[in-house]
């Protein structure tokens, strides 16, 4: 992965809620933009943002409950963007009640992972570095991604 630059950093905290997903996709444009990137590449920006947004409300919905937070860190490098999307749990710092699921949910849930796993390889295709990472002891759930300016 790149060393991010010092400055320019832009950071987003909105409720994990799908209906939030659009304005993160608009910073996302913007930025995109003011960075340089082409159309495409902001298009591959924007809708790798949105599957990344989507699926972690989901699954932080699966593993919280309502609630939670998402957080964009927009970092800019020497040759494209860093970017961090976490999931973060409701009342982080405090011990989270048990969520009861039905017995029938393990196999949806089994579902809902093999979904959440199509959507990583997607993004995978349009950025040039993904990674995921899952924090039980902090309550988070990240995808780093980065995407490099084409010369």
């Amino acid at each position: 992965m790149p060393e991010p630059a010092a400055s320019g950093l832009t950071e987003l905290k909105i409720p994990a809620q799908t209906e939030f997903i659009g304005l993160a996709k608009r910073v996302a444009t913007s930025l995109g933009g003011l960075l340089g990137f082409s159309l495409d590449e902001i298009d591959e920006l924007s809708i790798a943002v949105t599957q990344a947004c989507g699926s972690l409300i989901e699954a932080a919905d699966e593993a919280w409950g309502p609630g939670g937070t998402l957080r964009l860190t927009f970092t800019p490098t020497e040759r494209g963007v860093l970017l961090d999307v976490d999931a973060i749990a409701p009342r982080a710092r405090e011990e989270l009640p048990a969520v009861r699921r039905p017995a029938h949910a393990a196999a949806h849930s089994a579902e809902q992972e093999m979904q959440r796993a199509l959507v990583r390889e997607m993004i995978r295709l349009l950025v040039d570095d993904f990674r995921h990472q899952v924090d039980t002891g902090r309550r988070q759930i990240r995808y780093r991604m980065v995407k490099y300016l084409v010369s």
